[in-house]
């Protein structure tokens, strides 16, 4: 054997052992808890909230994270001595410096100066390097720049996240909310309402309820700053904002590519104080503590059950925990930074506890 075929021996050995690694993370956190919150039985309608902040690194992007290391490899483009780097300031860098480290894999994240240190705590944890842009929007050309500097793979979630992960099942999430769902006494839900940071979670869902021929709705939250519902209400796909948003994990200054707004039902505009207020309102009732993005969501569903309560509506209605409220005793959890951010929580926690005690919406003036 020659030094060229030893040498493609020895990848194509560490691409197997690589993807046996992340296929057994995979059987090792499948399936996420599906928590019931209690609404008055008489409503006849029925909430779950999935919780993903119990993956390994504690949010949604855990899955996002291992389908692009999946795809990555699949393609040829990491191997055992590639450095992987990647634009994040949240989560999904959390979540690739987990299963980089997984696979003795050189990575760096690429964010702003301005990231938490919670999050670069977090990264570091699991052997990641971060590198600091002076401005947000920076991020995206520094990561190119790092990966071509030193001959790397820039993952971009932003490109990949809508294509990296199996929208027709393979234990994606969406697969994962209907068999949980079916001992329900509505299983085929309504409503399923999420959240969009790279767009992947609700191109995946979306398109899988169309490929299984569900009846079930898809309705995408968006907090204040993002470019998404803005994009999705007038259908300018060039859409920018130029600003970020104040809910970590979801919204973004400008339209990314894995945002596909066709399998979109319905998107709602969501006050980052009405987040804040509904993540609050989750731990208070339920001893739940979630992130901001988690809040979103539950604003938006609020609303959707208000509205099948004014219709006569019964059936079911999923979201998403994204994350944990452990990440975030600095910013959401605390009110000094809310008064620093102008955000007055009350009216919208009023709103919330009117809404279930009476089953009458009635939202604060924005």
């Amino acid at each position: 054997m020659d030094a060229q075929e030893s040498c493609s021996a020895r990848n194509h050995t560490w691409i197997a052992e690589a993807i046996r690694r992340l296929r057994a993370d995979a059987n090792r956190s499948a399936d996420t808890h599906l928590h019931v919150f209690p609404l008055p039985q008489e409503w006849e309608i029925q909430l779950y909230l999935k919780d993903e902040s119990v993956h390994p690194t504690g949010s949604l992007k855990h899955r996002l994270a291992r389908s692009l290391f999946l795809y990555g490899i699949a393609n040829g483009w990491i191997t055992e001595t590639t450095p992987v780097i990647e634009a994040s300031s949240g989560s999904t860098a959390v979540s690739e410096a987990y299963f980089a480290q997984l696979l003795g894999l050189r990575f760096i994240a690429v964010m702003p100066k301005s990231t938490s240190p919670e999050k670069i705590e977090l990264v570091e944890r699991y052997g990641g390097e971060c590198h600091f842009t002076e401005i947000p929007l920076e991020i995206y050309n520094e990561a190119k720049r790092l990966a071509e500097e030193l001959d790397g793979h820039y993952m971009d979630q932003f490109t990949y996240a809508e294509r990296a992960t199996d929208w027709r099942g393979n234990n994606n999430i969406a697969e994962s909310i209907f068999e949980q769902m079916l001992c329900e006494p509505h299983p085929i839900p309504e409503w399923i309402v999420v959240g969009a940071g790279t767009g992947g979670t609700s191109a995946t869902i979306g398109r899988y309820l169309r490929y299984n021929r569900y009846l079930t709705k898809l309705a995408v939250v968006d907090p204040e700053n993002s470019s998404y519902y803005p994009s999705w209400a007038t259908g300018a796909t060039d859409y920018t904002t130029g600003m970020p948003s104040r809910i970590e994990g979801i919204g973004r200054p400008r339209v990314e590519p894995s945002f596909i707004p066709t399998v979109i039902d319905l998107m709602l505009d969501v006050p980052d104080a009405a987040s804040v207020a509904a993540m609050r309102h989750l731990e208070r009732s339920t001893g739940l503590k979630a992130g901001g993005s988690t809040g979103t969501n539950m604003w938006g569903v609020w609303r959707l059950i208000a509205q099948m309560r004014k219709t006569g509506a019964k059936g079911s209605i999923v979201t998403l925990i994204c994350d944990g409220g452990e990440r975030y005793p600095h910013t959401y959890y605390d009110d000094g930074w809310l008064r620093q951010n102008n955000l007055d929580i009350a009216p919208y926690e009023k709103t919330i506890e009117r809404f279930l005690e009476t089953g009458s919406w009635e939202a604060p003036a924005n």
